[in-house]
């Protein structure tokens, strides 16, 4: 045992001599295990909300940026700005009014179960601020406006697919000017050899035909119309032509159908046309006798172009 005391006495003495460097040596290890365990949890996907561009922006490590529209809270109401995540994800949710929407509206109900009139739509991404998500809609015309209550309102199609591709303690951030997304990377060079043959050329593009133009059907209604708005829509010739043309594709539509199913379509359309009149006669709102103002006017035209361009593009894509 005695040529052991030499080597145990060195031990404790240069512990003893340098405790700074054995604890230089330990602070080291530690961040190096820091940066690590960091690295390993930095979320690939995160997702920046802009409020001017009312656009969501979903940015993926090694991806090119996706973008999607999104209604905005309606002017009035707060919005949240600055950093969060995604606490819950919630398929076919259950609506729940806030308090402050029940003293707004006390005919509001208690809830309102999955379905066809649930304001929250299919899927609903909840965040870190009370009573904040970004969800779909029953109300796809209202996406890309000031329209909600403060949540971030996405379309039927948008909020599948991202709802499928973010995971729970995803990054949110919302800004209030333009989001800052990285620009796509360069196609890199590759240099040929000069010994390959050269391509053959490429074929002679097909020259491009023009697509038919769109029907525009008249509205049968035009000729008793006593209602302000249908009055406007019938009489501003730019506001004719989109409600013309939504109504002509849903009868080209109808027409491509077999004959067995021509009938039910045909009172879905009626049935949505009675649904788009109302949100019309909700949102562009004017006192009978006040459409002769020019600020009134003005404002309801706006609000009808609107309305009748997101019904024209939905008829596209029947």
């Amino acid at each position: 045992m005695w040529h052991l005391v030499p080597t145990a006495t060195l031990a404790i003495a240069l512990a003893l001599v340098s405790p700074g460097g054995v604890r230089a040596q330990d602070r080291a290890q530690d961040r190096a295990q820091d940066r690590a365990a960091t690295a390993e949890t930095t979320p690939a996907r995160q997702i920046v909300i802009s409020l001017t561009e009312r656009r969501l922006h979903l940015l993926e490590e090694g991806r090119p940026p996706r973008s999607f529209p999104v209604a905005i809270g309606r002017p009035g109401v707060a919005i949240p700005l600055g950093n969060s995540q995604i606490l819950r994800k919630r398929r076919n949710p259950t609506w729940r009014p806030t308090a402050n929407q029940r003293r707004e509206n006390p005919a509001l109900p208690a809830s309102v179960p999955p379905g066809p009139s649930n304001p929250l739509g299919k899927f609903a991404l909840d965040l870190g601020w009370t009573a904040i998500a970004i969800h779909g809609t029953n109300e796809p015309d209202s996406v890309g406006r000031r329209a909600s209550g403060g949540c971030f309102r996405m379309l039927p199609a948008d909020i599948a697919t991202l709802f499928e591709m973010v995971p729970l303690g995803t990054p949110v951030r919302v800004v209030s000017g333009p989001a800052v997304v990285p620009a796509p990377q360069p196609a890199i060079a590759v240099a040929v050899p000069a010994a390959l043959p050269s391509p053959a050329p490429p074929p002679s593009p097909l020259p491009k035909v023009a697509p038919p133009p769109l029907p525009i059907l008249a509205d049968p209604r035009c000729a008793t119309a006593g209602a302000p708005l249908r009055r406007m829509i019938c009489t501003v010739p730019e506001l004719a032509a989109l409600d013309g043309r939504a109504r002509g594709l849903h009868q080209r539509h109808l027409a491509a159908l077999p004959v067995e199913r021509r009938d039910a379509a045909a009172y879905a359309l009626l049935q949505e046309e009675r649904r788009f009149d109302d949100r019309i006669t909700a949102r562009c709102w004017v006192r009978r006798g006040m459409e002769d103002d020019p600020a009134v006017a003005a404002a309801a035209r706006a609000c009808l172009s609107d309305a009748l361009t997101v019904r024209l593009e939905e008829a596209k894509r029947r």
